[in-house]
């Protein structure tokens, strides 16, 4: 399969304001992507209509072959789509175990496949020794991965990552990142918003920039942070 993830001229609008204006672009297997943009450019409205948290007006998402478009959210984390959310909402009052076990018990796995158990989630996240500690007793960089963690527990094939890295240290972004990629070694192809471009830089295969709810540039991510486009709109030259 030459593309595990297309979307085809998705249009969002939220009164008279198009949020999104016919942006397509796809994600193979195992791909790194990183998804770029100024504030208000439509990058989160972009993920919401892939993972299903909005409609889109217009336009189609193929995933793995099948058009998902009309499917609800929990309908594609069960086909194998995750995605992490800029400011992570635990369930704090839960220990880091029974925060995994949630989205375990609604995971569909495929013929043949073994359940995953709580500490094995943890384990990939580096989290398996805080496994008895309380959501809201865990550092910044911790929620992150426990953040992670909750998306890994339906054993994503695509995983949506949006600015999982806000507000960490550079030892912190590092650190993420060095899990990110371990993740996406394994086969997870990876869609990643941020705006860190050391980030950005270190982890994509391949960038598209938006800007004003439409794809202004595509490519790697040499070429993008040199795109004429790019520097005007988003690294400010």
């Amino acid at each position: 399969m030459s593309e595990l993830l297309r979307v085809e001229s998705i249009q969002k609008h939220f009164g008279g304001f198009a949020a999104l204006s016919g942006v397509s672009f796809s994600a193979a297997p195992g791909e790194r992507l990183g998804i770029i943009g100024p504030n208000g450019s439509g990058k989160t409205t972009l993920i919401h209509c892939v993972a299903g948290l909005l409609r889109a007006d217009a336009g189609r998402v193929v995933f793995a072959g099948e058009d998902i478009t009309a499917l609800p959210a929990h309908r594609r984390a069960q086909r194998g789509m995750a995605r992490s959310f800029q400011i992570p909402r635990p369930f704090a009052s839960l220990t880091l175990i029974e925060n995994v076990a949630v989205p375990l018990e609604y995971v569909r796995r495929r013929p043949g496949e073994a359940a995953m158990t709580p500490e094995q989630v943890l384990r990939q996240v580096g989290l398996d020794a805080q496994a008895d500690r309380q959501a809201r007793d865990l550092t910044q960089v911790d929620l992150r991965r426990l953040e992670l963690a909750r998306a890994l527990a339906v054993r994503p094939r695509l995983l949506i990552l949006d600015e999982v890295m806000a507000g960490l240290s550079t030892r912190e972004v590092d650190d993420i990142l060095d899990l990110v990629m371990a993740l996406n070694a394994t086969g997870v192809t990876v869609l990643m918003i941020e705006h860190i471009m050391h980030a950005i830089m270190r982890f994509s295969q391949r960038v598209i920039c938006l800007d004003a709810g439409q794809l202004v540039a595509e490519g790697p991510p040499r070429a993008i942070v040199e795109d004429p486009t790019v520097k005007r709109i988003y690294l400010g030259a």
